[in-house]
Parts: C-alpha cells; structure tokens; sequence
C-alpha cells in the first residue's frame, strides 16, 4: 500500500482520492487494499439512500444495479487512483462485459465489493467486481477503463486550484 493510506480508509480519505461527492461518492469505507492486486470496500444501505426505487405498500425499495455497478466502479478507481503516479488522472469507464444481478439490495444491506485487477497498464485495464451481501452474490462483472488526465476545474482546490 502507498505510504500515505492508512487503512480502513474512511469517508473524508475516499473524497482526497476520488472526485466524486454527496450524492454520487457511494464508497463508504475501504478495508483491504493490495496494489495492483485487489481492494474491498463497503456500501451501507440505509432507508434514507436517495438512490433507492421509490417504495409502494407492496414493494420494498431496493438499489437500482446502475448505482450498484457505479459503487463497483468506484470501488476499482480507489484501487487504481491509490497509486501515486495515478493520483493526477481520471479512470474512464469504458465498458462492462458479463454483468449479472442475483439480488435486490434493500435498506439494512451491507454490500461488500471485492474488485480485482485482471489486467492493468499504464493507461487502462480490465478489473472484475463482484459486490456480497453476507455470502449471497448480488452482482458480478468485468468493466474496462481508460486513465486520462484529470481536468482542472475552479472548484477544484484538492491541488491548490481555484
């Protein structure tokens, strides 16, 4: 691991290494971390998740599999973005391959997201995710990203800009 991540990484050092926030920063804490090799996080789902399907009388809200495959991938760039050297660029997500649901998330889950590098190079790779809740498989795939720069925004002042 880099010299400067101590784990279990909580919110405020996910927010230092990825560029995403309230509402869409949907990594709650990181609590393995192996460079180049593998990284597990944790999604908790709470009643007051605004990303929850709205709830009828007769259907129980649950995490829609977009927002479920976007915690996968963001779960993947804290892995990649924890690299020193990647710390300047953004990883792209350019696609996923053999994605498969076998479960509704509901309010109460902890979703563990386990993603493993299948191959990685200087400027993109192939991670696999599977995200658990408890030992049931609720989603599993293969995404592919790109890095590129990261752009330098006004209300970008994480690197002294703006």
């Amino acid at each position: 691991m880099t010299d400067d991540l101590r784990l279990p990484l909580d919110h405020a050092a996910i927010e230092r290494i990825l560029p995403h926030r309230y509402p869409f920063l949907l990594v709650d804490r990181i609590t393995l971390l192996e460079p180049d090799k593998r990284i597990v996080g944790i999604k908790n789902v709470s009643r007051n998740d605004r990303h929850l399907s709205l709830a009828t009388r007769d259907v129980q809200p649950a995490l829609p599999p977009t927002i479920l495959t976007e915690a996968v991938a963001q779960v993947g760039a804290i892995l990649i973005l924890s690299k020193p050297e990647n710390r300047d660029r953004l990883p792209f997500f350019m696609g996923i391959e053999h994605v498969r649901y076998r479960g509704a998330v509901t309010p109460g889950d902890t979703v563990e997201i386990e993603v493993r590098v299948k191959r990685l190079r200087s400027r993109m790779g192939v991670l696999t995710g599977h995200a658990r809740v408890g030992d049931r498989v609720v989603a599993h795939g293969t995404m592919t990203f790109a890095l590129g720069p990261r752009p330098l925004t006004g209300s970008d002042d994480r690197f002294g800009v703006g």
